[in-house]
């Protein structure tokens, strides 16, 4: 007949007593109490290793820390890891090396990894836009969070003081990004689902705001006003060039001279430097070749159309044109990526087709055959398209364009 150990107590555990040499004390079924001659008690789990054959070891914990009733437990677990062909050591290994991967995977390193795609995709501004708000929105509250360990009600909470300030655009925005860098994370295994992917239900959405602008028929007084102010004059040519070549505000303030293609007259914008990451290319009209030879004496030796005045290495700031605007009078009035829409609204309303109006925006169409269509085809009617604009310019300038040297060509273009 078989021995059979007999289980151990809790009494028996407490008196026993150290020896010279450590021993066990067997509970059965591979559990034993390992007392050393210091006086400690461990608990060892002792069983045959499915990966090697071999009688093998792993400890669970010193008594009285790891009480009779937790040890038999583990003892439990241990044996229906065994049941399932696994070896328990190598899995508690295994195990320990996910959960530090799991907590190393904290909100502010796995957006950060996001982010070095993320700004492949986007301009530099609004790479460094986006970062910034996460950085002092997100990170000081959830940043350390492993992202297993994120909870919908701690991003809510850390929003909140922005919504409190009424700063809704903003939230909206961060929303948006945090579930980019959470989709980012299941994609990549990390998570199984995303727990932010309905917290802007948790506040107020943002008014709707467009970007102010004027009526294209209010376009002879601002353009009487630019040639009347007291401005610089790489600002009022930033401002026409911007005007004329319907471009974003830091597409403009960024324009280089290596980006002129001189031999076909066309502006040729890199994709890095485009909203959309795709190279926009804008045909130059006469006027806009008249702005070129007049900025040639100012920066034509520089690496920029528009020097900054503290570091001409360096081009203007984005927002230069924005300040003179305001400084103008049109603050609340327009802005220079309102520029745009006065374009937009005057070419629909005489009929220009609406493909090629956005071609010229650099808006970019989603059906990819008629987006590489656009880009042979449409080059040629958006020259027509932009002759007509910088006419239209012109002729709501009543003759007050700023490039004196080039009044005397852009009269004989009008007339």
């Amino acid at each position: 007949m078989a021995n059979t150990t007999k289980a151990l107590t809790n009494t028996q555990i407490e008196r026993a007593k150290t020896k010279p040499k450590e021993y066990n004390l067997s509970d059965g079924q591979g559990l034993s109490l390992r007392i050393k001659p210091i006086g400690s008690k461990n608990w060892v789990f002792n069983y045959l290793s499915p990966l090697t054959q071999k009688r093998t070891n792993i400890g669970f914990g010193q008594y009285p820390d790891v009480t009779l009733a937790q040890a038999r437990e583990k003892r439990t677990e241990a044996r229906a890891i065994l049941a399932q062909g696994y070896d328990p050591k190598a899995y508690k290994n295994q195990e320990t090396n996910r959960v530090q991967e799991l907590k190393s995977q904290t909100l502010e390193r796995v957006a950060s990894r996001w982010f070095e795609i993320k700004q492949t995709q986007t301009t530099k501004a609004y790479a460094e836009d986006i970062w910034r708000s996460l950085n002092n929105h997100i990170f000081p509250t959830v940043g350390a969070t492993p992202l297993h360990e994120l909870k919908a009600k701690n991003v809510i909470a850390a929003l909140e003081p922005l919504a409190s300030q009424g700063k809704l655009e903003t939230v909206k925005r961060i929303c948006q990004r945090l579930n980019e860098v959470m989709t980012y994370a299941v994609n990549l295994g990390m998570l199984e689902h995303n727990p932010t992917i309905g917290i802007r239900a948790a506040f107020k959405p943002p008014e709707k705001k467009h970007m102010p602008a004027i009526k294209p028929e209010e376009l002879p007084e601002l353009m009487q006003t630019i040639s009347m102010a007291s401005i610089k004059i790489v600002t009022r040519c930033l401002l026409e060039w911007q005007l004329h070549t319907m471009s974003r505000p830091s597409e403009a303030a960024g324009a280089r001279w290596d980006e002129i293609n001189w031999d076909d007259n066309t502006w040729v914008i890199p994709p890095e430097r485009m909203k959309k990451r795709k190279e926009h290319i804008v045909p130059l009209t006469e006027q806009t070749l008249a702005i070129l030879e007049y900025l040639k004496p100012i920066s034509g030796k520089r690496d920029y159309l528009f020097p900054a005045d503290r570091d001409p290495k360096s081009h203007t700031n984005e927002q230069t044109a924005n300040r003179a605007l305001e400084r103008m009078g049109y603050k609340g009035r327009l802005v220079a990526h309102g520029f745009r829409s006065i374009a937009s609204s005057a070419l629909n309303q005489h009929g220009f087709d609406p493909d090629v109006i956005e071609a010229a925006l650099a808006h970019v169409d989603k059906n990819e055959v008629r987006r590489a269509y656009n880009r042979t085809d449409y080059l040629e009617r958006r020259r027509v398209l932009m002759a007509w604009w910088s006419e239209y310019i012109v002729n709501a300038s009543t003759g007050h364009f700023t490039q004196g040297v080039a009044r005397k060509a852009l009269r004989a273009v009008n007339s």
